[in-house]
């Protein structure tokens, strides 16, 4: 079960969630840390885009006498917004374990034009959540069906359609960065 309380600006599963599970509208969200905020409205979203994070990974590596490449991971995306608060959650509490940086979590909202739309894919490497048995972030999924009182589908990861991802867990990614003109950050 997750204890993570979601702002009530960013609620909306109860608008989206459905026994369909939740309803794309064209407009997608990107959860991240604070302390990131600053170089996603100034450069976009880029793919792999904590370069502090990662440099901090590389040295650590480095220390214990590991190589460490470098991937272009791509952005991830999702229609809810609480679903994106949950995603940024995370991403501050990594970064102040990692730097002990008193980061928030913070949520952007994309328009993207078409030309970038038509780049966003369903997330099937989600996968492995649903091989791991008890995984946090399809607890929280799971979570958010109760309280609309529906039921989260039972997930074959060996049988899944891939849209049930985007569908049934919200889980999409977009392997382009996003420049940030097309980025809007959420407050309350």
């Amino acid at each position: 079960m997750t204890n993570i309380a979601t702002p009530t600006y960013l609620q909306d599963a109860n608008q989206l969630l459905s026994t369909d599970g939740f309803k794309s509208t064209g407009t997608w969200y990107h959860g991240t840390a604070s302390g990131l905020t600053d170089a996603i409205l100034e450069k976009g979203l880029i793919g792999s885009g904590d370069a502090e994070l990662n440099q901090k990974t590389k040295s650590t590596m480095a220390t214990i006498g590991n190589s460490y490449t470098e991937r272009k991971e791509p952005v991830f995306l999702t229609q809810s917004k609480e679903l994106a608060y949950y995603w940024a959650n995370n991403k501050a509490e990594l970064r102040k374990s990692r730097f002990g940086a008193d980061e928030t979590p913070v949520v952007f909202e994309l328009t993207l034009p078409e030309a970038l739309a038509n780049k966003v894919k369903t997330d099937v490497g989600a996968a492995t959540m649903l091989l791991a048995g008890n995984d946090p972030y399809v607890e929280h999924v799971q979570a958010l069906y109760t309280q609309n009182k529906l039921l989260l589908p039972e997930l074959d990861p060996a049988n899944i359609d891939r849209m049930a991802y985007l569908n049934i867990l919200g889980m999409a990614y977009i392997g382009v960065d996003v420049p940030a003109e097309h980025l809007k950050l959420l407050a309350e």
